[in-house]
């Protein structure tokens, strides 16, 4: 298990067209565990709120998910996370940070709709 939980925390943040870091892994290079934990990582930072942003709305969430098949994301990590919609929604639910207020909108004030949501964030943080 904590040679998975390694794995993943050195490869989530690969994307699968070789831009990302810290090694510049791309494809099937990128290891399964790392492939699927950006997807959700992603989907996490994008519709929680941190301090420097405001929640998205799903469906933007969604659509920045669906606009980074093959770029960012393994096309077939972005299909199985949306064919498991409904319970990603009640697991969301159920693990939502008591101090994210629900239903929070988008303000275009501190999010940039081409932000990748971990740019803020410096390698090995």
């Amino acid at each position: 298990m904590l040679q998975a939980g390694a794995e993943i925390a050195r490869t989530h943040h690969e994307k699968y067209d070789g831009s990302g870091y810290p090694a510049g892994l791309k494809g099937r290079d990128i290891p399964l565990f790392g492939r699927i934990v950006a997807v959700a990582d992603v989907f996490d930072a994008l519709t929680s709120e941190r301090p420097y942003k405001k929640t998205w709305p799903l469906e933007e969430a969604l659509q920045y998910l669906e606009n980074g098949r093959s770029k960012h994301f393994d096309p077939l990590c972005v299909e199985a996370f949306l064919a498991g919609w409904e319970d990603i929604l009640e697991i969301r639910q159920q693990f939502q940070d008591e101090t994210s207020p629900q239903g929070s909108e988008a303000n275009p004030e501190f999010v940039d709709q081409d932000l990748d949501p971990h740019a803020l964030i410096l390698p090995g943080s």
